[in-house]
């Protein structure tokens, strides 16, 4: 049984990465733009697949221009030159059964003294064929002993500038044989680990890494799902197990149609449904409400918003909505401000791009009460807010926010009461998981599309469409519409590395495919599209990295017209209320899961205005082909989300542990296959809270700290 030591895991787990060898100031920054700033990190930096270096084939049999593995023999002593342009080549050839080949390395003098003639070694390299001659360049090789001596699974980590595939490798072995020093620690207790025919925590990150065959490599990526399952199953019953309580704020029966006339269009059955059990959740209400609307994309969960606080706001009480982003938070604030305006109700905007003295004003008129309903971001949660009597608080996009920040406003009303909670989701969350996950919320769902919504015509095309769906754009623009591009990447900065991958598919099973394409950049595509293909449109550009308030700008010049094409990553996935968008283009579709590709369709198709939805793929195998089927004729955002569950499970719908969205380390996206899973850990943490309410057990301990991560420090939590 291998020995820990706490005191050293603790230090080296929270270790600055430029402690490692070879990793400078540079070095350090590119990992941290890769979310690894701690040893720890690099420790759950898991590969995104593995060269299959144990498909070895005889050069016959190699394919020209595609990378795979070779068993070969020296058969002439390296001879190094230096050419009139001053590069140094190395030339020697090598031989296997089936034939010969010319392998050539280039200011790599050192090299000369890695061979001699009858050692065999394993290359790695793409195949050059020029009649019955072979020739390779710079092929990545391994001295071979015997069978069994190399493994046949290397590793191909995200990656990014100035970190390549061996620098990560060379850092990730010795993560593992400094933490090997110390021990790790369990966070699945043993039963459950025997259960599930798990291997420990040491040999699953070990196999994660260095896998040495496909049996190891599963039995690891089974442990990680179970771990991430059982840590969220905890989390989660740890808030089921809290009673709701507090006073809820005192509300009457108010007059409903005033609301709905006011809206100006009929409600769905989905929405009176809705709307009729928030309703009595508020009024007469016993103890606070807490409700998840899970509702489709275009469903009308703003109309329902909008009742619950005119429900709150007749009564007296203040409402406050928090959305996670600052375009959509005025989005709503020109909706409800609108609408709640013309009844008489002061309708506040409070972001944190706004001027210190606006801000200030905005707050000590919510804590006077001087402003009924107070819409924001994460600016509603700062210490400062404060109110009057508020009696509902509404989060937009409930999956983005972290427990603790949900919790965060309820603690700011001054009349000592609780308000009402209502939490939003537009990603469509089948019941039988919503009641798993959400059990501890009373669940309505808007399982109905409001009638005149038009369909989203959908596409399925590879790269031999490009042309066409570049005059297709031209026509789109030209007839007055508008284009979203979206790419998978901000920028081109992994190594594209061909041949043999093993690529774990989103239902979990092993797949091999030779993986050309390469992923297509927003940046990099934006400025071709500038460039060489619509020079005379102005093209926008949003993703991830740019400053806050930049990417609002663009984002609102897009809303109003000034852009007519607009390239972009998923941060457009909720967003703006585009009408006049007529195209949506998702690059590289095949690396999206289907509830993301609905989410990004319903970004078009809002208006009058006939719209359309493109996916482009050029790979992914057959798994992929499947799944863009499903978006091409399925267009009810629950039976995709059926689908979704049955095909990639619930990992999806899983936060990471700072309870917004998962990490490189993550896996349960594409390791908790199945809901079996998420059943048996969810058995498990009922039974350890159970015996160990708080987690103070000392076989808890560590499991208690990962739980509180993913509640962000909310210790109301645990208690």
């Amino acid at each position: 049984m291998q020995i820990f030591h706490e005191e050293a895991y603790r230090k080296l787990n929270h270790s600055e990465i430029g402690t490692l060898h070879g990793i400078g100031v540079k070095r350090a920054e590119a990992f941290k733009r890769l979310g690894v700033y701690t040893v720890g990190d690099l420790l759950r930096h898991f590969p995104r697949a593995y060269q299959n270096r144990g498909n070895v084939r005889l050069l016959t049999e190699g394919i020209e221009g595609e990378s795979c593995s070779y068993l070969l023999t020296v058969g002439t002593q390296p001879r190094t030159a230096t050419l009139k342009n001053r590069k140094v080549i190395t030339k020697f050839r090598a031989f296997d059964e089936s034939g010969t080949v010319e392998i050539t390395y280039f200011n790599s003098r050192f090299l000369e003294s890695c061979f001699r003639v009858g050692e065999t070694h394993r290359f790695w390299g793409k195949l050059t064929k020029a009649g019955n001659r072979y020739t390779m360049a710079a092929p990545l090789h391994e001295a071979y002993v015997e069978e069994g001596s190399l493994p046949d699974f290397t590793p191909v980590y995200p990656a990014g500038a100035g970190l390549s595939q061996g620098l990560i490798a060379e850092a990730v072995e010795e993560v593992l044989a400094r933490f090997a020093a110390c021990g790790m620690p369990e966070y699945l207790p043993e039963a459950l680990r025997r259960e599930l025919f798990l291997p420990s925590a040491a040999a699953a990150y070990r196999a994660i890494h260095r896998p040495r065959s496909m049996a190891e490599l599963e039995a690891a990526r089974r442990y990680f799902a179970a771990e991430e399952t059982y840590l969220f199953a905890l989390a989660l019953t740890a808030t089921k197990h809290r009673k709701r309580s507090g006073t809820p704020p005192a509300m009457d029966e108010v007059d409903m149609t005033v609301l709905t006339d006011a809206l100006g269009f009929p409600l769905t059955g989905a929405q009176r449904r809705s709307i009729d059990e928030i309703y009595g959740d508020m009024v007469g209400a016993a103890l606070p409400m807490s409700r998840l609307l899970s509702g489709d994309v275009g469903s009308g969960k703003t109309a329902v918003a909008a009742a619950a606080l005119y429900v709150a706001m007749k009564n007296g009480y203040q409402g406050a909505l928090m959305a996670p982003t600052e375009i959509l938070a005025a989005q709503h604030y020109e909706t409800l401000g609108k609408l709640f305006g013309s009844m008489g109700f002061r309708v506040g905007l409070l972001l944190g791009s706004a001027t210190a003295a606006a801000k200030r004003n905005l707050r000590r008129m919510a804590e006077a009460g001087e402003i009924d309903l107070l819409i924001g971001t994460h600016s509603l949660l700062t210490e400062d807010t404060a109110f009057a009597r508020l009696g509902l608080v509404i989060t937009d996009e409930q999956h983005r926010f972290g427990v603790a920040q949900r919790a965060g406003l309820g603690k700011a009303n001054r009349d000592g009461k609780t308000p009402h909670v209502l939490v939003m989701s537009a990603t469509p969350i089948p019941r039988t998981l919503a009641l798993i996950l959400y059990g501890e919320l009373s669940l309505s769902m808007l399982d109905e599309l409001p009638p005149g919504r038009q369909r989203v015509d959908t596409f399925t095309v590879d790269e031999s469409y490009r042309a066409r769906l570049n005059g297709f754009i031209d026509k789109q623009v030209r007839e007055g519409g508008q284009v979203y591009i979206v790419c998978s990447a901000v920028e081109q900065k992994e190594e594209e590395l061909e041949g043999d991958l093993l690529h774990f598919t989103p239902d979990g099973r092993a797949e091999m495919r030779f993986d050309r394409p390469k992923l297509t950049s927003a940046v990099e595509y934006r400025s071709r599209l500038a460039a060489e293909i619509f020079p005379n449109y102005e093209i926008g550009l949003v993703h991830g990295r740019m400053k806050g308030a930049e990417k609002e700008a663009v984002m609102q010049r897009f809303a109003s017209g000034e852009i007519p094409i607009l390239v972009s990553t998923t941060v457009i996935e909720v967003g703006v209320n585009v009408p006049n968008a007529s195209l949506m283009i998702v690059e590289n579709a095949e690396r999206f899961g289907l509830a993301q590709l609905h989410q990004l369709r319903g970004r078009v198709g809002r208006g009058s205005r006939k719209a359309y939805c493109v996916l482009v793929s050029s790979g992914g195998g057959e798994s992929a082909k499947e799944r863009l089927a499903v978006m091409k004729n399925t267009y009810d955002g629950y039976k995709i989300a059926e689908y979704d569950l049955t095909l990639r499970g619930p990992g999806d719908y899983f936060p990471g542990r700072n309870g917004n969205a998962r990490q490189h380390g993550s896996f349960a996206g594409v390791m908790a296959t199945d809901m079996d899973l998420l059943k048996r850990t969810m058995t498990e943490a009922e039974r350890v809270l159970a015996e160990d309410p708080l987690l103070t057990a000392e076989e808890n301990r560590f499991t208690a700290e990962a739980v509180r991560e993913i509640f962000e420090g909310d210790e109301r939590a645990m208690q």
